[in-house]
């Protein structure tokens, strides 16, 4: 499959007038697959409303089918019509959040979307992204389009267009190129379906935020997911976000982590380090990445899918990650590093003092 390539600039006053995002739109009513860029990591999108589009997303990304998607829209008209219920509390989110990088779950409306891309659930998972590009697809599209990150499953996703020709060049009809995105993690999905709100995945949308606007306490879904699962949410029951070698999280003092590394380069591994602006000059590896500074967490998490996708760059055998605070969106970039090392840990035994 060719697949073509568009690029908008940033400085453009109306993308909904810009011939590329009316090519792309045209693709996405023609059935195609596109890649766009969101304000969290580039999606891959194609008409939610179609079996033989949405198809294309699980084989272009060899994606688990029971892995819902998230659909996205630009218009609060759109959601009355894939929805069955909007709840008080929903409506203060959407005013407070919308457009941005919050996902919502709603009871779904039967007969409407694709049930590709909600598993055989009975719920649907929507956000209104606020890039300026994805808004103008969608809208000049004219349909509610589906889309997860444009990646393969399981590795990093994609912060620039670069990292999604990487890896789906050739397995999809188009990449619009809109730069590179903001939050750099994958939004924050709510479920408002059960008796209290749960996060499903945290993201760039904090938990303190949300309570705020709800005044009520929120849940975080913790558990892991067994095999016979069927998951509510992107993210929740497979290994995401993995560069291609071994990830492990690492929790101790640098110069234990460091006769870590020692020990693995003597036994022939080239080792790679994801250390903090803090620690970075402490290590000696095969490569050692700063992926960002602790006191600024919201740089970490725009840096860190481009970071684990450098590592695949080096060919490095093994890579050692610190860990971050988990607090504010240090959560969202634990949860992410978590996933990606298979919640593989390394942790210094205490010394009785």
């Amino acid at each position: 499959m060719n697949t073509t390539h568009w690029s908008v600039e940033n400085n453009v006053d109306n993308f909904e007038d810009y011939p590329q995002v009316a090519e792309a739109a045209q693709y996405i009513r023609d059935n195609q697959i596109v890649a766009f860029p969101t304000e969290t990591v580039y999606g891959l999108g194609a008409n939610a409303y179609s079996d033989e589009a949405v198809a294309q997303i699980f084989a272009a990304k060899g994606r688990p089918s029971d892995n819902p998607l998230i659909v996205h829209i630009a218009e609060y008209q759109q959601l009355e019509k894939l929805v069955a219920g909007i709840s008080k509390q929903v409506k203060l989110l959407i005013t407070a959040f919308w457009p941005g990088p919050l996902t919502l779950i709603f009871p779904k409306k039967s007969g409407v979307l694709s049930d590709l891309v909600t598993a055989g659930l009975d719920t649907v998972a929507i956000r209104m992204p606020s890039h300026p590009v994805a808004l103008a697809l969608i809208r000049t599209s004219g349909l509610p389009i589906a889309a997860p990150s444009a990646n393969r499953s399981g590795k990093p996703s994609p912060t620039t267009a670069k990292h999604v020709e990487q890896d789906l060049d050739g397995r999809i009809a188009g990449i619009l190129d809109g730069g590179a995105t903001g939050v750099g993690l994958e939004s924050t999905v709510l479920d408002c379906t059960g008796p209290f709100p749960v996060i499903l995945r945290p993201g760039g949308i904090t938990k303190e935020e949300l309570e705020r606007v709800v005044k009520d306490k929120i849940e975080v879904a913790s558990h892991l997911l067994e095999k016979t699962d069927v998951p509510r949410a992107p993210g929740m029951k497979y290994k995401h976000y993995s560069p291609s070698a071994p990830l492990y999280l690492v929790d101790g003092e640098v110069g234990w982590i460091q006769s870590l590394i020692d020990e693995k380069r003597k036994q022939g591994f080239k080792v790679g380090m994801l250390a903090s602006t803090e620690t970075q000059s402490k290590y000696k590896a095969d490569l050692v990445l700063d992926v960002g500074s602790r006191n600024n967490l919201d740089h970490v998490a725009h840096q860190l899918y481009h970071t684990l996708r450098e590592f695949d760059q080096s060919n490095v055998d093994l890579i050692y990650s610190e860990i971050f605070p988990q607090s504010d969106v240090g959560v969202a970039i634990m949860n992410r590093l978590e996933k990606a090392a298979g919640h593989h840990w390394v942790i210094q035994e205490k010394q009785d003092s």
